[in-house]
């Protein structure tokens, strides 16, 4: 029961300290840059991310004990992500931690996968989904500028 509740917080320090990179960027950079016309309103990223870093938490805590390796790591990663990106407006290191990152969650639906936890796959694929996603955009930045 302990590393269930461990990940749940971790999760949530993930969410917080990836939010507070925004306190630390530079958003004219951001406003100024070249993007994908795919590229979502900011509001958007702001109502996905609540949701997945919910879905989240109750994944990692249902398949703790399977997961919880690949699934810190993916934290750190997720965390700084934000502030590789945002803060420090290094878009090509950005890409590779976001290809790592989701090289990790592809191995953890993987897992749940082989153990036929099908309920948390289905939960933690809008996750993966979505760094794919962000992955493009991120390239999409990195060819664009």
């Amino acid at each position: 029961m302990i590393l269930k509740i461990t990940l749940i917080i971790l999760t949530l320090l993930a969410s917080f300290l990836g939010g507070i990179s925004n306190q630390f960027t530079d958003w004219t950079w951001y406003e100024l840059l070249n993007k994908s016309e795919l590229n979502p309103p900011n509001y958007v990223f702001g109502l996905v991310w609540p949701i997945l870093y919910l879905l989240m938490a109750t994944v990692s805590f249902l398949n703790s004990s399977n997961i919880y390796r690949l699934y810190i790591i993916q934290l750190i990663l997720n965390s700084a992500w934000s502030w590789i990106f945002f803060v420090l407006q290094l878009t090509a290191v950005a890409f590779l931690d976001i290809l790592i990152l989701i090289a990790l969650n592809v191995g953890i639906l993987v897992k749940l996968f082989v153990t036929k936890s099908l309920i948390s796959l289905i939960l933690y694929l809008p996750y993966v989904l979505w760094l794919s996603f962000a992955a493009f955009l991120n390239l999409s930045i990195l060819i664009l500028n």
